[in-house]
């Protein structure tokens, strides 16, 4: 009996060793995304708006293609297969970048490596819920995103060191990446085993219109935030231009990220954790309200200790907020079809994010940094708006429910 209550109370092994995947394949993407706005920059000489494009891009295209591979892992009631192949694919697309002659091949790369991780988003979120208890998700979401960033903070550190030791070589750099990718497909390989129970059968299409029906108004309430919220949240590739425009040395230029990173997986699992206590909506709400702080500090200036106490901020909401999304979205979703709900929720996320970051390219371009924080803290706002009606509707929706139960008791009593 003491074991089986100690094993309840245990995140399981299988989402430690999915996090410890993420982690070996954001150290190897930070390695080479921390440098690609610097490298895209100086050495293929892309403007800004080019480098928010891209990044758009790939990032909607990682999204979008959750869809897809949701819907599948769904359908054919397994994950982990999707997730080898997605981390592969994501492995294989690294030595583009070392090789790359000009934008459109790191465009190319950039895509292969964001379909990859569209292809294994999905299932893998799926599968944390699925081997996960109910009454833990947040801390083993929190816990997992933890991990993942310790590797997002190691990626432009070893960047750093790198480029300090062979100065400022980016295709070196890039081609030592490859390495920590290959070993992150290696363990997820042999390190994760799918949970027993799960039926092996083909199943009916998750997105038929009586599924869809089925994944309900709070989950759809949760799509849309989510998207709006990423209209709010550009590129992180503008918060390591911003460092660049402060003077910072060009080696030294990924230390932002690593700061944000470093911040982002210490926040990430305590948040988590009380996300499995409080209000999501109040603890969303908390997220975006740092920031709006975040973009406003940033927009302040380019001075170095300025951009860090902004990159600061980012790392704390983000640590607020991307597992209490993944939580939120797991917690709305029939089991079923919980790769189908992180897939469309990633779609809208997809497509907020090409037009956030190609708008806050061209409001570089043309009107300069300062103008783009504070758009993206417009967005904040508007999103806390939402927010604050939500929590509006559902206060006047429990009181309405209270009032009927106290009528209902009084006619019982008579």
């Amino acid at each position: 009996m003491g074991q089986t209550k100690v094993g309840a109370n245990r995140i399981p092994a299988g989402v430690w060793v999915l996090g410890f995947v993420s982690m070996l394949m954001d150290i190897s993407s930070e390695m080479i995304h921390s440098l690609l706005p610097l490298f895209m920059v100086t050495a293929l000489g892309a403007s800004a708006f080019i480098v928010g494009l891209i990044e758009g891009l790939a990032e909607a295209t990682a999204l979008i293609v959750k869809v897809f591979s949701g819907v599948l892992s769904d359908y054919l009631g397994r994950r982990k297969g999707l997730a080898v192949f997605g981390y592969a694919l994501g492995a294989l697309s690294k030595p583009l970048f070392a090789w790359a002659p000009g934008i459109g091949v790191v465009l190319g790369a950039r895509l292969i490596d964001r379909v990859g991780k569209g292809i294994r988003g999905a299932p893998r979120d799926a599968l944390v819920a699925d081997l996960t208890p109910e009454g833990m998700r947040g801390a083993a979401f929190g816990l997992r995103q933890s991990l993942d960033t310790v590797g997002a903070f190691l990626g432009p550190l070893l960047a750093v060191g790198l480029m300090l030791l062979w100065a400022n070589d980016f295709r070196a750099v890039f081609w030592v990446a490859v390495i920590p990718g290959m070993l992150a497909v290696a363990l997820l390989l042999f390190g994760v085993h799918e949970p027993t129970g799960r039926p092996a059968a083909l199943r009916t299409n998750p997105i038929t219109r009586e599924n869809l029906r089925r994944l309900g108004t709070s989950y759809w309430w949760v799509v849309g935030i989510g998207a709006v919220f990423t209209l709010a949240r550009f590129s992180e590739a503008f918060l390591v231009l911003r460092a660049a425009e402060g003077g910072i040395s060009l080696a030294l230029v990924p230390l932002v990220m690593v700061a944000m990173n470093l911040i982002y997986a210490a926040a990430a699992y305590p948040f988590g954790k009380l996300a499995d206590r409080m209000s999501h909506t109040r603890l969303l709400g908390g997220g975006l309200a740092v920031l709006v702080a975040a973009d406003l500090v940033l927009a302040s200036s380019s001075h170095w200790a300025v951009v860090l106490g902004g990159v600061a901020l980012w790392g704390v909401h983000m640590g607020m907020t991307q597992g209490l999304l993944a939580t939120m979205v797991a917690d709305t979703a029939p089991a079923d079809l919980r790769g189908t709900a992180f897939g469309f929720f990633n779609l809208m996320s997809g497509l907020a994010m090409l037009l956030a970051s190609a708008t806050a390219g061209l409001l570089w371009d043309q009107f300069g940094a300062a103008v783009t924080f504070l758009a993206g803290a417009a967005f904040c706002c508007l999103a806390l708006v939402g927010l604050a009606l939500r929590a509006g509707r559902s206060l006047r929706t429990c009181s309405r429910s209270f009032e009927q139960k106290g009528e209902e008791g009084e006619v019982n009593e008579l």
